[in-house]
């Protein structure tokens, strides 16, 4: 009987898609990301396993869609490995979706949520008994099951059904959260669904990870906009052993993924990917969990807690928006002055500013150093510049009107020419920033964890641009034919009217996609021009000078202060290694390497030094005349979108580069670690390169 059901459900399996489709689904994705982001830096790609199941287990899980084609493509680039995720099976009804998630090979999963229908009446509950909940007109011994769910309106969340006591009266597992509690004792109506089986589900991927797969997983549940981690869910921990446990030669492997943002709802945004060392399940656990009972939910726990603590050490989390907010400007405080941080290094010190915050925050060196950062970053705020403006703000008049006359003029230059791709591609920025926003409304007002729902934004631009833009430019194409042979531009032969057609279909694109290269440097020199005008400002030339004294006062106590603890909780602190520029000259070599070979990401932290300096430089007294009209060129550093595909190999600067992130970190054992991921990048490069001769 057994036998027969397994049959049955794996002849019920739809087929897999071919490896050829998902690797082109991720090629597009790969196109589409290198234009919407900056930058994707990929850190410690080097510990993926090369081989056997693998749970790919990542947080916080910021963007909607984003997020997954991202860490697949992250991952198939710097280990050739292929992801399917777990997603909600209602999202694989969607057109679009639906074939995306068919063709990554994802699993899906049936949520309560996706199945809750409106019950009769109205329920309410009396302050007295937060677990008892009463009905007026209800029928809940015909709609509702013992561990059923109950779910509230306005996304105030659900809650297990415990016993069913009569039509009018029931008890739930747990407390209502406080918004919802209040609505109760009013009174409301609700929604029922019955309790889901994962059997179906968990046996899918107990077969895929059997198989020696990948597997993907957001363990918070949902996207959201928060500056923590929600609570990680226990279906990780269960996928894991219970593999396990079916087979004893499955040896799952669990990476922890950070998914680090800068902005990630903003077009031409940053982001740090980093892959954590692999979190093994012991066997004792494996046992536990076989015993049953509370052996099996101790097990369960157990390596739940290990894997929520491999997710904190590659993410930055933070008790509030505003927290992390001062948490980073102390971080930036804190670098001396010249130091350029590479992108995956600036992630790694706003982590240790908030654990060292986490641990010292109630001590009154702390609270006044918070107090001082929240004013300096209030005055940011009035005078409506940046942290790294406030220099260029205090040059002299002289200085500071040659900067604005040239700035302008080259600023004018660069509109021109990218106002024709600008004009073109106008109205997709329109309708993605419109539909985007609308449908962010839309998710905050169903849920009850997000902040201002920015984690749809940036999907719902691009599901929006991927639509819109080839029928935008296929409507181009023919008004581009259709204007040559009503105005006899071309000879009227169908011949020329096709060429007329591909002609365009390659043209325009191509002007839209100069525009954003030219564009983007011309908004970098836009953004510097408001510091170079309140630098000429009479009214505004004390408060910037004040300003600039406060900031090098709050740079020399914070580092004070992160020198004094710092050894506290980090033993092997070592705060007077930071002596010299991060980035020498020569340096400079390295830093072009770019990010997406597969076997050496982590040599992608000298590029994005170069990275750091290019995003800023526009602020820089020194590097702005480098920035080229028309092109990238080499002083400027910056990344071209697209430009991953393309890798130079160059190990000349190993040991520059070492001694580099060791005096920007001022820790021995940060800077071991490093040393260990150079070595395992070299390692990999060369056994690749052995391979392919």
């Amino acid at each position: 009987m057994t036998d027969k059901n397994e049959k049955a459900k794996t002849n019920s399996t739809p087929n897999p898609p071919p490896n050829w489709l998902y690797d082109l689904m991720l090629w597009i994705f790969t196109i589409i990301f290198d234009l919407f982001f900056r930058k994707i830096l990929p850190r410690g790609a080097y510990r993926i396993p090369k081989k056997g199941a693998v749970i790919f287990v990542a947080a916080p899980h910021a963007n909607q869609f984003v997020d997954p084609m991202m860490l697949m493509q992250q991952v198939k680039v710097s280990s050739g490995r292929r992801i399917s995720f777990l997603v909600a099976e209602a999202s694989t009804k969607r057109p679009f979706i639906g074939f995306m998630a068919w063709a990554t090979n994802a699993i899906g999963v049936v949520r309560a949520q996706d199945n809750l229908v409106k019950g009769s009446g109205t329920i309410y509950m009396e302050e007295s008994d937060p677990l008892k909940v009463l009905g007026k007109g209800t029928k809940f011994t015909q709609e509702c099951e013992e561990a059923g769910h109950v779910g509230l309106p306005h996304g105030l969340g659900m809650n297990d059904i415990d016993k069913i006591i009569s039509d009018t009266e029931l008890t739930v597992r747990k407390e209502f959260k406080p918004k919802a509690r209040d609505l109760l004792l009013k009174g409301t109506t609700y929604k029922v669904a019955s309790r889901v089986n994962h059997s179906d589900m968990y046996h899918k991927v107990f077969r895929h990870l059997h198989d020696g797969n990948c597997l993907g997983i957001f363990p918070e549940g949902g996207s959201h906009d928060r500056p923590d981690l929600l609570p990680i869910k226990a279906g990780v921990a269960i996928m894991a052993l219970g593999a396990i446990a079916d087979n004893r030669d499955c040896n799952v492997k669990i990476v922890p993924c950070g998914m680090n943002y800068f902005h990630p709802h903003k077009f031409r945004s940053r982001a740090v990917i980093e892959f954590g060392e692999p979190v093994s399940v012991p066997a004792e656990l494996v046992d536990m969990y076989l015993a049953g009972g509370d052996d099996k939910r101790k097990a369960v726990k157990s390596l739940l807690d290990d894997i929520t603590v491999a997710l904190k050490s590659v993410t930055i989390t933070s008790p509030d928006y505003d927290t992390l907010m001062i948490l980073q400007a102390a971080r930036r405080l804190y670098l001396p002055k010249g130091k350029q941080v590479p992108l995956s290094l600036v992630v790694e010190l706003t982590r240790r500013f908030t654990e060292g915050y986490n641990h010292y925050k109630d001590d009154p060196r702390i609270i006044h150093m918070r107090e001082m950062v929240s004013a300096y970053n209030r005055q940011l705020s009035d005078l409506g510049i940046k942290d790294h403006q406030v220099e260029t703000a205090s040059l002299s008049p002289p200085t500071v009107i040659g900067k604005l006359i040239f700035r302008t003029g080259k600023l004018l230059v660069l509109l021109i020419f990218s106002l024709p791709g600008a004009i073109l591609f106008a109205p997709v920025f329109v309708a993605t920033k419109r539909i985007s926003k609308k449908k962010a409304a839309e998710a905050l007002k169903a849920s009850s964890v997000k902040i201002a729902a920015r984690d749809v934004l940036a999907t719902w631009k691009l599901l929006v641009a991927m639509g819109l833009t080839p029928v935008l430019y296929t409507f181009y194409a023919f008004l581009a034919t259709w204007l040559s042979y009503k105005y006899e531009l071309v000879d009227r032969n169908w011949r020329s009217l096709v060429f007329v057609t591909i002609a365009s279909y390659i043209v325009l694109p191509s002007v839209t996609f100069a525009a954003l290269v030219i564009g983007e440097t011309g908004m970098d020199i836009f953004k510097s021009l408001r510091p170079l005008a309140l630098a000429l400002n009479p009214s505004h030339k004390n408060t910037v000078a004040k300003l600039k004294q406060t900031k090098a006062q709050l740079s020399e106590e914070i580092t004070e202060l992160v020198n004094t603890l710092g050894p506290e909780l980090y033993p092997d602190f070592e705060h007077d290694r930071i002596k010299q520029p991060l980035f020498r000259s020569d340096d400079r070599r390295a830093s072009r390497r770019d990010r997406a070979s597969s076997n050496a990401s982590d040599w992608s932290m000298a590029s994005s030094g170069d990275e750091s300096a290019a995003i800023s430089r526009v602020n820089s007294e020194f590097d702005l005349a480098d920035i080229p009209l028309f092109s990238y060129g080499s002083s400027s550093g910056r990344t071209t979108p697209g430009s991953h595909s393309r890798t130079v190999s160059d190990t000349s600067s190993v040991e520059d580069l070492n001694d580099s992130v060791e005096r920007a970190t001022g820790s021995e054992a940060f800077n071991t670690e490093i040393s260990k991921r150079i070595r395992g990048a070299m390692a990999e490069r060369l056994s690749r390169g052995e391979h392919e001769n």
